[in-house]
C-alpha cells in the first residue's frame, strides 16, 4: 500500500453577493473628469458604452449603506460553515484577505484595529482562544495568497482547519468622478481549507507567487479624486489602466505556467481557469497568452468561467464568489466533478501575482 500524505482540500464554500444593483445607466449623470482635472466633454452613453466595451461589465453590486467588509465577510463565512458542516470551535486559524479594511458609508477613513478576522470570529460567536485570527492585505490576489498560507500551515502539521475569506468594499472608495470607478464593487467569499490523508494527490498541488516592486510597485495606488473641486485629502483608489494591462498580460500566464509545470501536470488537464475578473478584454488575452505558451491555438468553450458582467471587480472577493457559484452548479455550463484539475489565479496591487493548481 502506498503512504498516505497530508492534502489541503476545499470541504466547504460560502458568499455574499450584495443586493444593490448598480447598472451602467446608474452613471449617466455622472460628472467624469480626466486624471489632470479636466472636464471630459463627451457624452456620458459614449463613455459609458465603451466602458461596456472593454470591461464587459453591465452592471455591479453595492453593499447597503448599514454594511461594511467585515460584516459580509461573515455572512460569507456562515454560508461557508453551513455547507461544510464544520464546527466552527475546531477551526485552527481564519484568514481574512482584504485592502481598505471596514470603511463606513459616510466616512471613507479605513479601519484596521480590531482586524478584519477578530471581527469575523467575535461575529461567529467562537469561544476556542486558539482559532488564531489574523488579516492579509495583498491586493486583488490576497484571497489565494491566504490559501497558499493556510496550505502551509496544513503541511506542516500545524492545522487541520482553516477559514479563509476574501471581503471588500471597493464601492467606498472608487472615485466617483473617475471612469475607472465604474469597475468596482463588494462581495464577500469564504471555503473551508481542511487536512485529508491521501494516496493519490488531491486538493492543493502546487503555487506560485511573485511581488514586481521595482517598475510596478504603484500601478495602483491611493490618491486624489480626478475632480479637483473635491477635498484633496480624500483618497480613493487609482491605477494606470494600460500599464497595468500590460504587466498583466506578461505575467499572469507565464506564472499559471509555472505553477503547472512545477509539477509536470499536462495541461490537457486543466478543465477550468478561475481568474481575478478586473477587465473582460484582458481577462480573454491573458487566456489566449498561456494557451499560446503551450503552442495551441484552440480553447477549449466554457474553460474560463465569468462573472464580471453582472458583479464588476469586486477584487480579493472574486474568486471564492467564483469558486462557490461554481462549485454549487449555480454558473451555466460550467462544473467540475472528481479528479478535474483547475487553476485559480490572480494579479493586483503590489504588483503581486499567483496562481494555485487543484485536484477535484
Amino acid at each position: 500500500m502506498a503512504d498516505k500524505s497530508i492534502y489541503s482540500v476545499i470541504r466547504g464554500s460560502g458568499r455574499y453577493i450584495p443586493k444593490v444593483v448598480k447598472k451602467n445607466s446608474d452613471f449617466c449623470n455622472t460628472e467624469f473628469y480626466d486624471v489632470d482635472g479636466t472636464k471630459i466633454e463627451k457624452e456620458n452613453k459614449e463613455i459609458i458604452d465603451k466602458f461596456q466595451q472593454i470591461t464587459g461589465i453591465d452592471e455591479r453590486r453595492y453593499v447597503s449603506n448599514d454594511l461594511v467588509a467585515s460584516d459580509i465577510g461573515f455572512f460569507a463565512a456562515e454560508d461557508a460553515l453551513k455547507s461544510s458542516g464544520v464546527d466552527k470551535e475546531t477551526l485552527d486559524y481564519i484568514i481574512v484577505a482584504h485592502n481598505f479594511g471596514d470603511v463606513q458609508y459616510d466616512n471613507r477613513q479605513a479601519d484596521f484595529m480590531p482586524s478584519l478576522a477578530s471581527r469575523i470570529k467575535h461575529k461567529l460567536k467562537i469561544e476556542n482562544p486558539y482559532t488564531v485570527a489574523y488579516d492579509l492585505p495583498f491586493g486583488c490576489p490576497g484571497w489565494v495568497q491566504a490559501m497558499i498560507q493556510a496550505d502551509y500551515y496544513i503541511k506542516s502539521g500545524d492545522a487541520k482547519k482553516i477559514l479563509i475569506i476574501g471581503t471588500e468594499t471597493l464601492s467606498r472608495v472608487a472615485d466617483p468622478h473617475d471612469r475607472d470607478g465604474m469597475i468596482y464593487s463588494d462581495g464577500a467569499g469564504a471555503v473551508i481549507l481542511e487536512a485529508k490523508e491521501s494516496e493519490e494527490p488531491i486538493g492543493i498541488l502546487s503555487h506560485k507567487t511573485r511581488t514586481d516592486t521595482l517598475n510596478h510597485a504603484y500601478l495602483l495606488w491611493n490618491g486624489p479624486s480626478n475632480n479637483p473641486e473635491r477635498d484633496r485629502k480624500e483618497m480613493f483608489i487609482k491605477m494606470h489602466g494600460r500599464k497595468l494591462y500590460e504587466y498583466a498580460l506578461i505575467n499572469v500566464p507565464q506564472l499559471i505556467k509555472d505553477t503547472i509545470d512545477k509539477i509536470n501536470l499536462d495541461f490537457s488537464k486543466i478543465k477550468k481557469v478561475l481568474i481575478h475578473q478586473a477587465n473582460e478584454k484582458m481577462d480573454e488575452a491573458m487566456l489566449k497568452r498561456l494557451f499560446r505558451l503551450y503552442q495551441l491555438k484552440d480553447i477549449p468553450e466554457n474553460i474560463m468561467p465569468m462573472t464580471i458582467a453582472k458583479l464588476g471587480n469586486n477584487s480579493i472577493a472574486t474568486l471564492p464568489i467564483l469558486f462557490d457559484l461554481l462549485i454549487k452548479g449555480e454558473l451555466k455550463d460550467h462544473s467540475l466533478v472528481k479528479d478535474d484539475h483547475f487553476v485559480f489565479a490572480s494579479v493586483g496591487a503590489g504588483m503581486n501575482v499567483n496562481a494555485i493548481v487543484y485536484k477535484m
